[in-house]
């Protein structure tokens, strides 16, 4: 059962399209997954408001952030803000603010 559409804004499709083809197939894979199976390798809270999908690929650790967007009783939606590769240990700061940055501005245009 797929628990949540996903919706990804103009950064994440951005990055996404910045990927090799194998990567971003693999990227699409575990986004997929996620929506049917509660596993925090491939879909975990970060802080406050902000999610990461994540992705082990080769060597290499990609995320996709992003926030839910419940508002609408009929359907769960979860909306990817942005991309990057993960290069330490912790996720950067400055990528979680800017998922929040960004989750700020779309729920502002929404209403």
């Amino acid at each position: 059962m797929i628990k949540y559409s996903i919706v990804f804004l103009e950064f994440a499709k951005e990055f996404l399209d910045k990927l090799d083809s194998k990567t971003r197939e693999k990227v699409f894979f575990n986004i997929w997954k996620s929506r049917e199976v509660n596993d925090p390798e491939l879909f975990k809270k970060l802080s406050g408001e902000i999610w990461e999908f994540r992705t082990k690929y080769l060597t290499r650790q990609i995320r996709l952030l992003a926030f839910w967007d419940k508002d609408d009783s009929k359907a769960t939606l979860v909306v990817a803000t942005h991309g990057f590769i993960k290069k330490t240990q912790k996720t950067p700061k400055n990528e979680i603010d800017r998922a929040e940055q960004i989750r700020k501005d779309y729920l502002k245009h929404k209403n």
